[in-house]
């Protein structure tokens, strides 16, 4: 029976002195409130359960959403929806715990979001937020936070905005807007067709304009005189003229199939 009993406290001692560090995080010890040795990515982490205990830190991408009121360049606020990707530097893992603590999120990550994207977005309408530069919005967020966050150890993957509130009375603004951008435009279609036919009109008149001078400047005394004669000629040899009278200038067919 005390062989058993020493069994299980052996046992028990072992899995009390031993941590599983998971995928994507990483564990180190800390003994007497100070941190010892590496980091310890996935697998067995022993350590003495009476002096020491293990810190886990996630190293894998956090997704952290946040819904917070942005102010917008005509001083609005306009709720929002976000997602913030990020992921710490495994060899930056021991500083940012003796520096900041376990709360490294809400001290230094949340905290400098709400700076970036106050700053970022009141440089923007608040149209510019719902509409295509959204985009550039995002960028810009993420930008300022790896500028603030420089050499931290915190990487900024992506800033994302989900969804966005527009105040009261301003999706009916905006869609009167586009309405009428879309209508100009159509409008301004319209008149470039128009435009082009008309020059293409022109194009046209002006082509037959110069068709007839230069028919105009080949009709010629000379010209008519020569045509006459051709025209002499080719009568003469039809097999139904009989008799032409002509002086020359305007030729007189005679028919003599009456007679």
């Amino acid at each position: 029976m005390k062989k058993h009993i020493i069994i299980l406290s052996c046992i028990s001692a072992i899995l009390c002195s031993c941590a599983v560090i998971r995928p994507g995080d990483v564990g180190i010890k800390q003994k007497f409130g100070k941190l010892k040795g590496k980091t310890k990515t996935q697998g067995l982490l022993f350590y003495n359960p009476f002096t020491s205990s293990v810190v886990r830190v996630p190293i894998r991408t956090i997704n952290k959403e946040i819904k917070l009121n942005l102010p917008s360049k005509e001083g609005l606020n306009v709720q929002a929806e976000i997602s913030i990707l990020y992921h710490i530097e495994e060899n930056k893992v021991s500083e940012i715990i003796s520096t900041v603590g376990k709360g490294y999120e809400q001290t230094l990550i949340l905290s400098t979001f709400r700076s970036a994207s106050a700053d970022v977005c009141a440089r923007f309408y608040a149209k510019d937020m719902h509409s295509g530069k959204r985009g550039e919005i995002e960028v810009d967020i993420k930008n300022q936070m790896s500028k603030l966050l420089d050499d931290r150890g915190f990487i900024i993957e992506a800033v994302l905005m989900k969804s966005i509130t527009l105040p009261k009375g301003l999706y009916s603004a905006i869609e009167s807007k586009l309405q009428a951008e879309q209508e100009a435009q159509q409008m301004k279609f319209i008149l470039q067709r128009e435009e082009k036919e008309a020059e293409r009109k022109r194009i046209e008149a002006a082509g037959i304009r110069d068709a007839q001078l230069i028919i105009k400047e080949g009709i010629t005394e000379g010209n008519i005189q020569w045509k006459s004669l051709e025209v002499l000629k080719e009568i003469s040899m039809s097999p139904n003229a009989k008799l032409i009278l002509t002086d020359g200038k305007t030729p007189v067919l005679i028919n003599g199939d009456n007679d």
